[in-house]
């Protein structure tokens, strides 16, 4: 039944994806669809705007119109569903994929050796899956990692990322704009709770939407209790890195 009342609306002219109104819903009311924010479901929305301040772009706003009641208990549902739909991975698929078969790769000490003669260096690679939503929390890679979350561009853009970002370390790849932000929170809280992680870098590029990965990071540790500086590094779309510094 629908009666008027108060929703969220978003402007998908002045929307950009960067995903952080997503992350500050706490009912999960909001998911990226072709690269904008939209409300998923009327009865999901409490229409008190927790998500407004979160926007860069300033294009979210409450408006007044006929809705579906807000609805708690479905919130329950579909959160808990979400989080079913997180912890999936951490099985080995039925169809037997090899994404989802857990790899740990012996290092190869020339990973970080210059190029001679024309050859490149070998990977620093040092295990698989890589992908946020395929790496369980129980990876025995994970435990006591220095942990690199990249977005998916940064290998592609940057072309010593091996050499300069990924050695000694545990890279984990996602895209904050397409992938379900909320997700990535509760896989990274999992990670932070059990996996006894050293330290984090967070490489973004420069592009707007990017800028939601350290966030996303951020909030894993806050619901996990864990507290650790984020080293940021910057990447520009013309492979090079811009700027590293720490976030608290």
């Amino acid at each position: 039944m629908k009666f008027m009342r108060k929703i969220v609306q978003i402007d998908e002219e002045k929307c950009d994806g960067c995903g952080n109104c997503i992350m500050g819903c706490a009912e999960g009311a909001l998911a990226l669809v072709d690269g904008k924010a939209k409300v998923i479901s009327d009865n999901l929305c409490d229409g008190l705007g927790a998500c407004i301040g979160e926007c860069p772009q300033d294009a979210l706003r409450i408006i007044e119109r006929e809705a579906e009641a807000f609805d708690e208990d479905a919130v329950e549902v579909h959160l808990e569903a979400r989080h079913q739909h997180t912890a999936a991975p951490q099985a080995k698929m039925a169809c037997g994929c090899p994404s989802t078969q857990i790899q740990s790769f012996a290092p190869c000490s020339q990973a970080n050796q210059p190029i001679r003669h024309g050859g490149a260096p070998d990977s620093a690679l040092t295990h698989w899956p890589v992908q946020i939503r395929l790496v369980p929390p129980t990876a025995p890679f994970l435990k006591g990692a220095d942990l690199l979350v990249a977005a998916d561009c940064v290998p592609v853009a940057l072309p010593s990322f091996h050499q300069e970002l990924l050695q000694g370390k545990t890279v984990m790849l996602g895209c904050p704009k397409f992938d379900d932000s909320q997700a990535y929170v509760d896989r990274f809280a999992e990670i932070f709770k059990t996996a006894g992680i050293k330290s984090i870098t967070a490489v973004v590029m420069e592009v707007p939407c990017c800028d939601g990965l350290p966030l996303i990071v951020k909030q894993g540790m806050e619901k996990a209790g864990v507290h650790l500086p984020i080293n940021k590094v910057v990447v520009s779309t013309r492979g090079k890195i811009l700027e590293t510094r720490k976030v608290a």
